[in-house]
């Protein structure tokens, strides 16, 4: 096989897959270490191979093959290399910093030799090139030129997936060949094909493409990368015993134990000479970390290939006995490191204590596994009660799933937290509250915040780029000890560039001719008459087409061969252009007198005019010369009558104000993403709070830290929406449709599964969502804010019917209420319902006595919040009047807010006379947001999608009375959750408050308050049917959550 074809075929695969799979953004905080033990670091170690190389007799090299071997034992594999640390339990700084170092030095390694290869290619065919001139050109095309080639097809390719192609086989199809065509092209024209390959990989990244396809595309690049690998050790397995015999001696295996050990003091050598200034840089450096650095280095694909290219190569660089020696020291040093260096490093790390599995750690992953093998056993006795499981082995169940934990602890150690006395305090606390548990929890804070962040992502809910600011944040924490995440880190990520504000001042300042300048006309026929005149569009327009016509003699000006031939022709055209901004100066000052002196453009252009008629008194007093003299005085000249030009850049002013104002509403757009973004990913983590924290002190602190940052980030997003109520609506009726959508496509995946859709017809409504999709895609258009009918309109209990929306308007009262305004206080009477037209309220409540608390109740599932805010279309006191309830809550206005009042009064009328419907639909539309909450945080390990969507499409809301037991879970029963009162189970005698997710294996329950009401969540009538049940079944009055997902979903009850 050609080495040339050999060397394109497999090593573009590892090097893309390897920068592919890496940690981009620990990349970014270690990228001052990496460039300095990859790049002087390679320098005095390439140098220090020479040198042993030079000195040792046994293998005498003329001077290319010299360089090239050096080339090739200085090289590591970057695929060996991470595999040899990834299961380790090194640090993720250290990780990254010998993942980044291998591979930088095996593209520098393979960059080098390439540039020596060509070099002496030159110095053959061309003999007036010096070695500094090819040093310099080399540098320029395979590293510059290759950066900046390997960041636009990078770019081109994010564009790409996630815009034209929409499927999985054109999205591997694609990135496949594009691999390909991007080396052999650089390769080509001269730039390094290898490096722009990496440069791809490190800038594409699991946002980079859309939802769902990274995975697939990585598990693709891996196999395929280690095809490669197998094939290049297997082709020089047979490749060496059949061409190498001649040329080899048992001394060159003596030769070969000698080069490995070699390369291993010298590169201990050079990283700790490095050491002094990594330790500076980058999170830290040890000479712990510098021997961890020498044993992980792993030789493999580059350095046989490299070997290869020297052997075979028809180039004439060495004599056969050379080449043969050097492919064989070359394949057997690389065999020497795989065998000797996996031995040592596990070793290495476990006797120099760089394991970062501490017993806090391993406690913490303990505590995880417990709760692991609780919710498989919960899911398991639930299906016990599964009338078509009923005669399966449970007993032979309960052993299969039944684990043994990898982490069990120590005979001497246990499960219980020991408690230990505080040196400052003197208090008695958890030892599990130390420096190095809330790292770990912080660590583990971080991976679900990023978790979160990507699982927005693949919904669609959260935008590629805000993705990617949020995760590059969040990622930039990880290694950053006592340092978390807040709103104000999200907020220097988002905030918008003021450049383009400031562009628009100066373009509006320019446009001139507007109505405030205008001024008022003048009495004086004369000086009325040079008003009109000048705002005129005729005059206008004139200007321009004069400017236009002026540029060719100005431009002839500077031509000195056409100046000389039409010398006069242009004096004479200055003097008339001239005379004609001098009349047209004197029309604007005519017209608007003293204001023409208060605008910047007129202050400009009468400033030229002023400098051409000192040009022209210059001239004709012979003070200058054109014809002779190009001193500064004329090239002033000649550029302050060229800078007349700009008068052009009026016509195209109103497009550049469009694109920047376009501009603008992006970047709001992309602050608004974060925000929200960055609010759901908190909400989300608060779900999983219990299993991030390693104890109660710690949950106590990240409860803490996580509920003040979701209220900041609240407070912003409400502000914000204050602010540009039109970015806001706009942004959140994408999103709605992208949700919807998604379902859509959902549910023909489902009925694909099932049979009712044919492959072929599944394809043609796929292609009808598709075009939907990138319809909202180029969706620009900015949605106004609801007035006030039609907010009426967008309530989910007035169902948009007419008859109840006139009732509700015949008494309600449109309220305003200035910034700092109490609209009532905790404890007061419901007055009625506030519907928020516009502004942001502040939510608060007093905390209860959790001790009287715990005593009667089960401890509840998710935390509380005492603090919120609401914004526009948000509904405050629906439950307060439904039960007659004084207010649990204060209501304080951070902005100004208008609100539509309707009194208490006037719906228990339209309950009791003309709308009885409409109370039932506000307790549906309270549950279900109860529920939707509850379900997300009990049940956080299943995603929010369509199954969890169609949970709801069945529900009704029953009363659970005081004095008689209520059957609640049977065969057609998955969800019960208590919305309203208190309750208590019949059987164990557990007390349950709502808001509250009743387990699955309550059966029978009792109301303990005099109003108790419980949302029923039933499985889909085709289930039912399917199943025999003995009772007879009496559908209740349920509500289509697809008929209102939109507005009910992400609403939250108001108490």
């Amino acid at each position: 096989m050609n080495p040339e074809l050999f060397f394109g075929l497999f090593t573009p695969v590892i090097i893309f897959t390897v920068a592919f799979d890496m940690d981009v953004y620990m990349l970014q905080k270690l990228f001052w270490q990496i460039v300095l033990i990859t790049i002087p670091g390679f320098v005095v170690n390439y140098i220090l191979i020479l040198w042993y190389l030079q000195s040792v007799t046994k293998l005498p090299l003329k001077t290319v093959s010299w360089l090239l071997f050096a080339a090739v034992l200085v090289s590591s594999d970057p695929m060996l290399t991470a595999a040899s640390v990834r299961d380790l339990g090194l640090s993720r700084g250290l990780t990254n910093l010998i993942n980044g170092e291998s591979l930088m030095t095996s593209v520098i390694s393979l960059i080098m030799y390439r540039s020596v290869v060509n070099i002496n290619l030159k110095k053959k065919l061309v003999m007036n090139t010096t070695i500094v001139g090819d040093i310099i050109g080399g540098v320029w095309t395979y590293f510059i030129e290759s950066f900046l080639f390997g960041i636009v097809n990078s770019k081109l390719i994010q564009l790409w997936m996630s815009t034209v192609f929409d499927d999985d086989v054109n999205h591997i199809s694609l990135i496949f060949s594009i691999l390909y065509l991007v080396f052999y092209f650089c390769e080509l024209v001269g730039m390094s094909g290898i490096f722009t390959l990496a440069t791809m990989g490190l800038f594409l990244n699991s946002t980079s493409f859309k939802p769902g396809v990274e995975s697939l595309l990585l598990e693709f690049w891996n196999c395929l990368s280690f095809v490669a690998f197998l094939m290049v050790f297997t082709f020089v397995g047979l490749l060496i015993p059949a061409y190498t015999y001649l040329y080899i001696s048992f001394s060159d295996i003596y030769y070969s134990l000698n080069i490995y050990f070699t390369l291993i003091i010298l590169r201990l050598l050079v990283i700790l000479l490095m050491s002094p200034f990594l330790a500076r840089l980058g999170h830290g450096f040890s000479w712990r970390w510098a021997f961890i650095m020498v044993w992980s280095e792993m030789k493999g694909t580059p350095n046989i290939n490299m070997a290869l290219l020297l052997a075979y190569s028809d180039l004439t660089l060495g004599s056969e006995r050379e080449k043969s020696q050097i492919l064989f020291h070359g394949v057997s040093v690389c065999i020497i490191t795989l065998v000797v260096n996996r031995f040592i490093l596990p070793k290495a790390v476990n006797k120099l204590g760089l394991r970062d599995v501490t017993s806090t750690k391993y406690k913490s992953v303990y505590y995880t596994f417990q709760h692991f093998q609780e919710l498989t056993k919960s899911t398991a006795s639930a299906l016990k009660f599964d009338k078509d499981l009923a005669n399966a082995d449970w007993n032979m169940v309960d052993k299969a799933i039944l684990l043994q934990n990898p982490y069990a602890l120590n005979q001497g150690e246990t499960t219980e937290h020991q408690k230990v006395t505080c040196p400052d305090c003197n208090k008695e606390i958890d030892e599990t509250l130390n420096i190095e548990a809330m790292e770990l929890a912080n660590r583990r804070l971080l991976s679900a915040q990023i978790a979160s962040y990507q699982r927005q992502y693949r919904n669609e809910t959260l935008s590629q780029n805000a993705v990617q600011v949020l995760v590059g944040a969040a990622g930039s924490f990880g290694e950053k000890k006592g340092e978390h995440m807040s709103p104000e880190t999200i907020k220097t990520y988002s905030e918008s560039r003021k450049l383009f504000a400031f562009i628009r001042k100066v373009l509006l300042n320019w446009v001139y001719n507007t109505k405030k300048e205008k001024g008022t006309p003048s009495r004086y026929v004369p000086l009325r008459l040079c008003h009109k005149i000048v705002f005129a569009e005729e005059f206008e327009y004139i200007g321009y087409l004069v400017v236009v016509m002026n540029t060719y003699p100005m431009a002839l000006s500077w031509l000195s061969q056409l100046k000389d031939i039409y010398d006069i022709e242009i004096r004479h055209a200055n003097y008339y252009f001239l005379a004609y901004y001098i009349l047209e100066s004197l029309l604007k000052m005519a017209a608007i007198r003293k204001e023409y002196f208060s605008q910047a453009w007129n202050l400009f252009e009468l400033g030229i005019t002023l400098v051409g008629i000192l040009d022209i008194i210059l001239i004709e007093t012979g003070t200058i010369n054109y014809t002779f003299e190009v001193g500064e005085t004329v090239i002033f000249m000649k550029i302050t009558r060229f800078l007349r030009i700009l008068r052009l850049l009026k016509l195209v002013t109103p497009k550049l104000l469009q694109f920047i104002d376009k501009r603008m509403s992006h970047q709001l757009s992309f602050h608004y993403a974060i925000l929200k973004g960055y609010v759901q990913g908190e909400a989300d983590v608060l779900n999983i709070i219990d299993q991030i924290a390693s104890s109660k002190q710690v949950k106590e602190i990240l409860l803490n830290r996580v509920t003040r940052n979701m209220e900041l980030a609240r407070r912003e997003l409400g502000y914000f929406e204050y602010d540009h109520p039109e970015i806001a609506i706009t942004m959140k009726t994408k999103e709605e449709i992208n949700v919807m959508l998604n379902m859509a496509l959902e549910i023909v995946k489902v009925f694909k599964s099932k049979g009712i859709l044919h492959k072929i017809e599944s394809s043609e409504i796929n292609k009808l969502i598709m075009a939907k999709k990138r319809e909202v895609l180029d969706f620009q258009s900015v949605v106004n804010p609801l007035t006030v009918e039609e907010t009426l309109y967008h309530i989910p209990w007035l169902a948009k019917d007419n008859k109840s929306i006139q009732y509700i308007q015949e008494k309600a009262k449109i309220l305003t209420y200035d910034c700092g305004n109490d609209m009532f206080e905790e404890g007061d009477e419901a007055q009625g319902i506030y519907i928020i037209i516009s502004g942001m309220v502040k939510l608060k409540r007093s905390k209860p006595d959790a001790e009287a608390d715990a005593k009667h109740l089960e401890k509840k599932a998710g935390p509380i919040l005492y603090k919120d805010y609401v914004l526009s279309g948000e509904i405050i006191g629906e439950l307060n009047c439904l039960i007659n309830h004084p207010m649990e809550y204060s209501a304080t206005c951070k902005t100004v807010v208008e609100t539509c009042f309707i009194p208490k009064q006037h719906l228990y009328e339209g309950f009791k006379d003309s709308f009885p419907d409409m109370q039932d639909k506000m307790w549906q539309k309270i549950g279900l947001g109860i529920t939707a909450q509850k379900i997300r945080e009990n049940l956080s390990y299943e995603e929010w999608n369509y199954k969890m969507q169609l949970k709801l499409c069945n529900i009704y809301v029953q009363n659970i009375p005081k004095t008689t037991k209520t059957d609640i879970y049977d065969e057609t029963v998955t969800h019960v959750i208590l919305i309203h009162g208190a309750v208590e189970d019949c059987q164990l005698r557990k007390a349950y408050k709502a808001p509250f997710l009743i387990p699955i294996t309550c059966h029978q329950i009792q109301g303990t308050e005099n109003f108790t009401k419980v949302m029923i969540i039933q499985t889909s009538i085709d289930m039912k049917k399917s199943r025999l049940n003995p009772r007879k079944y009496r559908a209740p009055q349920k509500i289509s959550l697809e008929s209102s997902l939109i507005d009910m979903v992400d609403k939250n009850a108001e108490d």
